[in-house]
């Protein structure tokens, strides 16, 4: 291992949902240690700004799609020759009683947060396992291993409990041809969902007393957890899931 070893110097870096929120405040932290960035983002206007602002490259992916997966994959490795790095980090989250849950909307939280990081693993894998080397990191959530209260959101959290164990199926089946796969799940987070729930006081109150620290995290106190998954100072560091909550689910 180098001195610096949250370097990324020299190495690609591929974030889904990169555009915007969380996931773009991950996409600076990794360019800030030396990652040439791709932006892998559903988002047609928030990606290629972000990737302007990265002097990187965007890709229009849309990670419910393994067509468009693969795309993206192959035009990375046309034009970046591999993949050091993916972080999964695209996810979207609906607050309704499961009673009255659509097909529709259960099928839609799923597909993004579950069988998209998948899609993911799999086609990055794939080229990760050739070169004999890689560091993938998924987002989860606390919510992956406590059921949250008040709000009803019973398909996100299935979706991040199975994005945890599918982390930990990939780092046993991978580590021994060179690639670590980790987890960090955080908790509750500035972003423009959660803005919406805290103006809810019911839901507010909830959230900050069961949070010792008692406030929302920034997103750019998530991103430095993600780095060190992502770099070789984490290089004893496979089916890790970090939890960065705040102490919610110390209680």
């Amino acid at each position: 291992m180098e001195e610096n070893g949250f370097s990324l110097r020299d190495r690609v870096a591929v974030v889904t949902g990169g555009g915007q929120s969380l996931g773009l405040e991950i996409s600076r932290s990794l360019r800030n240690a030396g990652a040439e960035m791709v932006i892998a983002e559903v988002n047609d206007q928030t990606g290629p700004d972000v990737a302007e602002e990265l002097e990187g490259t965007f890709v229009h992916t849309d990670v419910t799609d393994p067509a468009s997966v693969r795309d993206m994959v192959e035009m990375v490795l046309d034009e970046h020759g591999r993949v050091d790095v993916l972080v999964n980090n695209a996810g979207i989250v609906h607050n309704i009683p499961s009673e009255e849950v659509p097909d529709e909307e259960w099928l839609a939280v799923i597909s993004v947060n579950l069988t998209g990081v998948f899609w993911c693993c799999r086609e990055v894998g794939k080229a990760m396992l050739e070169r004999g080397s890689g560091s993938i990191v998924n987002i989860a959530s606390m919510s992956g291993i406590i059921s949250n209260h008040p709000q009803a959101q019973a398909a996100y959290n299935a979706s991040k409990a199975g994005v945890i164990t599918l982390t930990k199926s990939l780092a046993g089946e991978w580590a021994s041809r060179g690639i670590r796969v980790n987890s960090v799940s955080p908790g509750y987070i500035r972003t423009p969902l959660t803005e919406l729930g805290m103006s809810k006081s019911e839901w507010s109150e909830v959230w900050l007393s069961s949070t010792p620290l008692g406030r929302l995290a920034e997103p750019e106190e998530i991103a430095p957890a993600v780095l060190y998954l992502a770099s070789d100072a984490a290089s004893f560091a496979t089916g890790t899931n970090l939890v960065i909550d705040g102490g919610y689910t110390s209680w």
